[in-house]
């Protein structure tokens, strides 16, 4: 589900949300010191919490660049399909090589306008161009059903709508689960809370060492939720093998 505030907001909000509760945790262990608690089980407890939430986050972020990979992989793939279904329409006939190249380019323009990379104006959506391109591969195959050039072809033809879905699946659809974001949070708020409270209990003045740390965090979590929202924040794959793929079709002869 794509995040319904900016990526800054995510920032501000978290560093908001761990300063708050550092601040009461501060504030309630003060008011514990009066009852005597000890200063080293709590000490303690502090540590086996920032384990756990160091364990939560660390997976997290993993789970995202886990994504983040597979997107990369997703485009270079595609590009080689592309670059492959276009080098193998040398083996069908007229009209249908050209066509096929035209459908093919224009199809690499719409996928760089897509990624946000360019602002081609194609005209079509990729859906259109993938229906003319498969007509066109329908048309090859029946007048020469037999054909093993043929069947090179369409198969590249069959990989370039195979890579399509699978992109637009890693764009739209592989998120870290809201469940994970919950217990993450959650865990952070606690963790935060317990390292005011200790700070409460030993009678130390707030450290700005502490606000550092908030910060730290926070960063760390706003660069999870870009990584994790591909096509809206700062932190996007990188489109030079379409960029390169385009420059080197426009080049070469029909």
């Amino acid at each position: 589900m794509p995040l319904p505030i900016p990526i800054w907001a995510v920032f501000a909000l978290t560093l908001a949300a761990v300063l708050l509760s550092i601040e009461l945790g501060y504030r309630y262990g003060m008011r514990s010191a009066r009852g005597a608690e000890k200063e080293a089980p709590v000490g303690t407890m502090v540590g086996a919490t920032l384990v756990l939430l160091a364990f939560m986050l660390t997976f997290t972020f993993s789970m995202a660049e886990g994504s983040f990979h597979a997107r990369q992989v997703a485009i270079r793939e595609q590009a080689s399909a592309i670059r492959a279904a276009y080098l193998r329409a040398a083996l069908i006939p007229e009209p249908q090589r050209s066509e096929v190249r035209r459908i093919l380019l224009a199809y690499v323009d719409e996928r760089l306008q897509w990624a946000g990379a360019a602002d081609y104006d194609v005209g079509q959506t990729s859906k259109q161009l993938l229906d003319q391109l498969w007509a066109q591969a329908v048309q090859v195959g029946a007048a020469s059903p037999d054909s093993h050039t043929v069947a090179l072809f369409i198969q590249s033809v069959n990989e370039v709508i195979k890579l399509h879905e699978e992109r637009d699946v890693l764009r739209a659809q592989i998120r870290i689960p809201t469940a994970f974001w919950v217990v993450l949070y959650t865990m952070a708020i606690l963790a935060f809370a317990v390292i005011g409270y200790h700070g409460g209990v030993t009678g130390t003045i707030r450290s700005p060492v502490l606000l550092a740390v908030a910060i730290t965090f926070s960063l760390v979590l706003m660069l999870i939720v870009d990584v994790n929202q591909p096509g809206r924040g700062w932190v996007q794959v990188s489109q030079d093998p379409l960029i390169g793929l385009r420059a080197s079709l426009t080049q070469s002869k029909p």
